[in-house]
C-alpha cells in the first residue's frame, strides 16, 4: 500500500468515528434530525442517511469542523451534569441569561455553536 492510500484509510475512519460520535451525542441530548440539520448545515435526506449509516461526515467540508465543535459541545455539558442526559438535556432549551437564548436555539448558526462551545468550556475549566 501507497503512503497517500494510508492517509485516506486514516481520514475514512476518522470520518467514521466523528459520524458515531455526532450521531451518540444527538441522541443523548434528544436533539431532532432536523435541528441536527441545521447544526451541522447538511439537508434533511443527509441527516437521514447519516442515521442510516450510509453517509459519513466528510473531513474536507465544514460540516466536519461543525461536527467536531457539536461533540465538543457534547462532551462539555456532558462533563457539567456528571453524565446526566436529563439534566444536559434541559439545559439545551432553557433560556440561558448570559448567552440569551436557549443553547439549542444557538447552536443552529456557526457563531452561535461556538460561542456557546466557549461559554461551556468555562464553566468546565472550574470542574
Amino acid at each position: 500500500m501507497k503512503q497517500n492510500e494510508k492517509i485516506e484509510v486514516s481520514a475514512t475512519k476518522q470520518e467514521q468515528v466523528l459520524t458515531d460520535a455526532v450521531r451518540r451525542a444527538a441522541d443523548h441530548l434528544n436533539i431532532k434530525a432536523s435541528e441536527l440539520s441545521e447544526v451541522l448545515g447538511l439537508s434533511m435526506a443527509t441527516i437521514s442517511r447519516m442515521n442510516g449509516g450510509s453517509y459519513t461526515l466528510r473531513s474536507n467540508k465544514k460540516e466536519f469542523e461543525l461536527g467536531l465543535e457539536f461533540v465538543r459541545l457534547f462532551r462539555g455539558i456532558d462533563a457539567i451534569s456528571g453524565g446526566d442526559d436529563r439534566t444536559s438535556r434541559s439545559w439545551l432549551r432553557v433560556p440561558n441569561k448570559v448567552l440569551r437564548k436557549t443553547p439549542i436555539e444557538l447552536i443552529k448558526s456557526i457563531k452561535g455553536l461556538v460561542d456557546t462551545v466557549a461559554y461551556v468550556d468555562t464553566y468546565r475549566a472550574k470542574i
